[in-house]
């Protein structure tokens, strides 16, 4: 909740923020209040209970949510669907709604590299290994007949789409196979490089193919790899830059490739990250996000919040400091 994280559902059941309610909160001053409560519609006030999502500890400690529910659905379905390349892949993923008029629940990419690093870390792969990519489509419903008529439906747009197969999950072990190769390959990445840079970038989805693109073009400039794997139904993608374990430049390398995709994704109308939040790691590089107002307008709610800062001290902004460069701060 403390950074709105979103996960591989977003693109029907959308952010943590988009079903939490309400928020009982220790304030830094020792008060504890109630922000939100068991409603729909609330417009006593300020929205303090989504200004408190996302604010990665900052303003207050959080003891207790109130959430809004769904139904768990009965039964799921995911279809596992190799493309030629990663291009082919992305380029599909808008047609899945605009063409069937459904909402799956999961729309995932992973590109070779990602499941190439994947499958020697868990010691087994995914079929179609040599793709070029694959996407994971997670449909689910209450009767069998109509989600196996939509996953036929799906399947066959996938074909024309130009997938190399597809592959219907609707098994527990195949699933769980499924599953634990996605989940896996922020580890693979760790396991087997030592000199990298996870990002966490979120464009438009209708931005994901030149963004795509450009990770490419950036990356073989600088002279580096990368693996790249996310929820691309919602156009948030966790780049992973790659440097060979015996470059010896490699942190400025990788320093001039962040800076290039950074500016691209501003240019995309996207921004630095869609789910893991800034923290200490991403706050230098928040200005060329969020023009001056912003940022001080983030200092100030800090500051009528904890006063003293005793929360999560160096976090998200240095409230100190003035920005030094900005973007136009346009969404």
């Amino acid at each position: 909740m403390a950074e709105n994280a979103g996960g591989n559902k977003v693109v029907k059941y959308g952010t943590t923020g988009a079903n939490v309610l309400a928020l009982e909160v220790v304030l830094p001053s020792g008060e504890v209040t109630w922000f939100g409560g068991k409603r729909r519609k609330d417009v006593t006030g300020l929205d303090l209970v989504h200004l408190m999502v996302g604010s990665e500890g900052i303003l207050g400690v959080v003891t207790k949510v109130v959430l809004k529910l769904d139904l768990r659905q009965q039964h799921v379905v995911d279809l596992l669907v190799p493309f030629p390349g990663a291009e082919e892949a992305i380029a599909f993923v808008p047609r899945v709604m605009r063409e069937t008029g459904l909402i799956p629940s999961t729309l995932e990419f992973m590109d070779k590299k990602s499941l190439s690093l994947v499958s020697r870390y868990i010691g087994s792969s995914l079929p179609y290994e040599e793709a070029g990519a694959h996407l994971i489509i997670q449909l689910e419903g209450g009767d069998p007949e109509v989600l196996a008529d939509q996953y036929e439906r799906v399947g066959d747009l996938c074909f024309k789409g130009g997938a190399l197969e597809v592959f219907v999950a609707d098994k527990r072990n195949f699933r769980e196979h499924l599953w634990k190769a996605r989940k896996n390959i922020a580890e693979a990445v760790m396991a087997f490089y030592s000199k990298y840079a996870k990002e966490d970038l979120a464009v438009p989805t209708s931005s994901v193919p030149e963004l795509m693109r450009a990770i490419d073009r950036v990356c073989r400039k600088c002279g580096l790899e990368s693996a790249n794997y996310g929820h691309v139904g919602d156009g948030n993608i966790h780049v992973n830059i790659l440097a060979d374990d015996k470059r010896e430049e490699w942190r400025e390398a990788i320093e001039t490739a962040r800076l290039g995709l950074y500016e691209i994704t501003v240019a995309l109308g996207g921004t630095l990250s869609g789910e893991h939040g800034i923290g200490l790691k991403r706050k230098k590089y928040l200005p060329l996000f969020l023009d001056e107002a912003q940022i001080r307008l983030i200092r100030g709610i800090k500051k009528v919040f904890d006063p003293n800062m005793i929360l999560n001290p160096g976090k998200l902004v240095d409230f100190d400091e003035a920005p030094t460069e900005s973007s136009s701060g346009k969404p």
